[in-house]
């Protein structure tokens, strides 16, 4: 049977008016982005303008467009006279996205421990509870967790450091071995979610620090296996020389 080709939404809005040519291309980077998150478009991949502009509907000047927006998030890239394809993550590259992690939401978690209100320590309860109760939904459970790290990035109040750990969030979705599909992994991530919230509940910044650096050092053990141990221990910090 015939693949009916994917549509765009309708480019008009409420008034009947058409939308900016830039409404267009921003779309268009959003069916990409999805595309390549659920792994239609795979790593390694080459994207085809000349098929995706026909089964969109669109001409390839909006799709061009929308591939520069996702080559400025890591998502693509771009190759002169070549095209584009969907970025593929290195063992190095994983490693590094997983250091900035560590850096950025460490300090945040630190911020957090400090500043949180009763009421941002309740929400960040509440997402731990729809965790617990999605263990055997992984599609729910990674999105819900990604909201409770985000949280934390906006309990925390540096608009900057939630700005890069969004962007390097969508290069992390690119990992083929995503930390969460190692046996046992979901389990260890719950409970060291509890123990940061413990440490946020007891106001003790160097603690909640430190849990989040060791948080994504067995992240990064289990989205690259094949890692070296100094890898996750440079994630970590040394006791006394972490960095914060």
């Amino acid at each position: 049977m015939p693949r009916t080709p994917p549509t765009l939404p309708d480019m008009r809005s409420a008034t009947g008016a058409h939308l900016a040519p830039r409404a267009l291309y921003q779309q268009v980077a959003e069916r990409l982005r999805d595309a390549i998150f659920e792994r239609r478009l795979e790593p390694g991949a080459w994207i085809d303008e000349q098929k995706l502009a026909a089964e969109y509907g669109i001409s390839r000047t909006p799709l061009r467009e929308a591939l520069k927006v996702l080559a400025v998030e890591g998502l693509v890239t771009m190759k002169v006279r070549r095209g584009a394809y969907v970025t593929e993550m290195s063992r190095t590259d994983v490693q590094q996205v997983y250091h900035l992690l560590a850096l950025l939401e460490s300090d945040a978690a630190a911020s957090a421990a400090v500043t949180a209100s009763a009421a941002q320590r309740a929400e960040l309860e509440a997402l731990h509870r729809q965790l617990e109760s999605q263990v055997k939904n992984r599609t729910a459970f990674f999105a819900t967790n990604e909201r409770f790290h985000m949280a934390l990035l906006r309990i925390a109040g540096n608009r900057w450091a939630e700005q890069m750990v969004t962007d390097l969030r969508k290069v992390m979705k690119l990992n083929r071995h995503h930390s969460l599909f190692r046996e046992g992994r979901i389990a260890d991530s719950l409970a060291e979610h509890r123990a940061l919230m413990n440490a946020i509940a007891a106001r003790d910044a160097a603690g909640a620090a430190q849990l989040m650096r060791t948080h994504f050092a067995s992240g990064l053990e289990a989205a690259a296996p094949l890692a070296q141990p100094a890898a996750a221990a440079a994630v970590t910090g040394a006791a006394g020389t972490a960095p914060a």
